[in-house]
């Protein structure tokens, strides 16, 4: 079947698999690969060194392939790879941007306004909830569940089957940016498989949360978590049940 291209588009991409729909105003750059039965819907962007698996949506307003930029207030500077991976089977929402140098697996969900930064990994049949913000160099394994206005800041890990509930922030700078950007200082945290972790909890720099573990809602986790261990509180302490 022969791809559906509405006359306002601008497609320069000759790699367009069969039975694609590009919407009014979208813009398919040189480079770019669309793969059999992609959907774009309008006035989304496609940048050169993006390829888009088989029966993807690409939802309005999106941007896949944002050069990051560093203004004269950034010290870093961005390093990156010209190429963006998005798997079979996903749905990227309304207006979320992906930077360049992103990989995600297959029948993934990207939500409404979510954000994801160059150096960034996301597995097979993840969610990535509305207005999420994925910082660079974070890796985020299959299966995981992160809810909408939650953040993974730099270097943050998370194993399979996570679930992290609403508005749960990561840190990775005790220093709280006073010393510059240092690689050798700056740590993310680390989650284990099949953790839990309840809405509006906040993980500081560095910490470790065992595979299986629960973090009450409303925790701030200053110290690693034990496997299968349940947390609450401010700090995040071992609740251990009514039958002690």
């Amino acid at each position: 079947m022969a791809a559906k291209i509405h006359p306002s588009a601008e497609v320069e991409s000759d790699a367009i698999g069969a039975g694609v729909s590009i919407g009014e105003f979208s813009i398919v750059r040189a480079g770019a690969v669309l793969g059999e039965g992609v959907i774009v819907h309008p006035q989304a962007i496609v940048e050169p060194g993006v390829e888009v698996g088989a029966g993807s949506e690409i939802l309005a307003g999106t941007y896949l392939g944002r050069r990051p930029r560093a203004a004269g207030a950034v010290a870093r500077k961005p390093a990156y790879r010209e190429r963006v991976r998005i798997g079979p089977g996903c749905v990227i929402g309304v207006n979320a941007i992906v930077y360049y140098d992103v990989e995600i697996g297959a029948d993934t969900l990207v939500g409404d306004g979510a954000s994801i930064r160059e150096q960034t990994w996301i597995g097979d049949g993840c969610v990535i909830g509305r207005q999420v913000a994925v910082d660079r160099d974070v890796r985020v394994e299959a299966g995981t569940v992160v809810m909408f206005s939650s953040s993974l800041v730099s270097k943050t890990r998370v194993g399979k089957g996570v679930f992290i509930a609403q508005c749960v922030v990561t840190t990775n700078d005790n220093a709280l940016g006073r010393d510059g950007w240092n690689e050798d200082v700056v740590a993310g945290a680390t989650i284990g498989d099949g953790v839990r972790i309840g809405a509006n909890s906040t993980l500081l720099p560095g910490v470790v949360v065992g595979r299986d573990a629960l973090v009450g809602a409303g925790s701030v986790v200053t110290r690693d978590v034990e496997a299968g261990t349940t947390v609450l509180g401010v700090p995040a302490r071992p609740h251990r049940g009514p039958d002690g």
